[in-house]
C-alpha cells in the first residue's frame, strides 16, 4: 500500500487514540508511546517527535492536563497526562463520529467487494 495513504489514515485517528489511552488512566509520554507500539503494530513505530507535539496540542486545547511527579529513576520529574472534562466530551463526540464514519466506509467497501471487482 502506498505509504502516503497509510500516513493519512494514521494522522486522522492518532489524536483520538491518544485521548482514549489517556482516558483509560493517568499516564505519561513514554508509556503512551510503548502502549501504541505494543498494541497497534499496524501503526508502525510511534516516535517521540510525533506523539509529544500532539500531546502539547491537546494540552493547549485544554483536552488534557498534566501534572509533574517525581521520577524514581533519575531524580527528575515525569509529566502525567489525564483528560479534562472538555477532553472527555470531545473524545465522546469523536467516538460517536468514528462509529458512524466506520459504518459508512465499511458499506462502501462491502459494495465494492460484492461488485466483484476487487481483484
Amino acid at each position: 500500500m502506498n505509504n502516503r495513504y497509510v500516513q493519512q489514515f494514521k494522522k486522522g485517528s492518532l489524536e483520538m487514540m491518544l485521548l482514549c489511552l489517556i482516558g483509560c488512566k493517568e499516564t505519561y509520554g513514554y508509556e503512551i508511546i510503548t502502549e501504541l507500539n505494543d498494541s497497534a503494530s499496524v501503526l508502525g513505530y510511534a516516535k517521540e517527535g510525533t506523539i509529544y507535539p500532539i500531546l502539547y496540542r491537546l494540552q493547549e486545547a485544554e483536552l488534557i492536563k498534566c501534572r509533574l511527579a517525581p521520577a524514581a529513576a533519575n531524580g527528575g520529574s515525569k509529566k502525567y497526562y489525564s483528560l479534562t472534562k472538555t477532553g472527555r466530551d470531545a473524545l465522546n463526540e469523536m467516538i460517536s463520529f468514528w462509529s458512524s464514519y466506520e459504518k459508512i466506509v465499511n458499506s462502501f467497501i462491502e459494495s465494492y467487494r460484492q461488485a466483484g471487482v476487487s481483484e
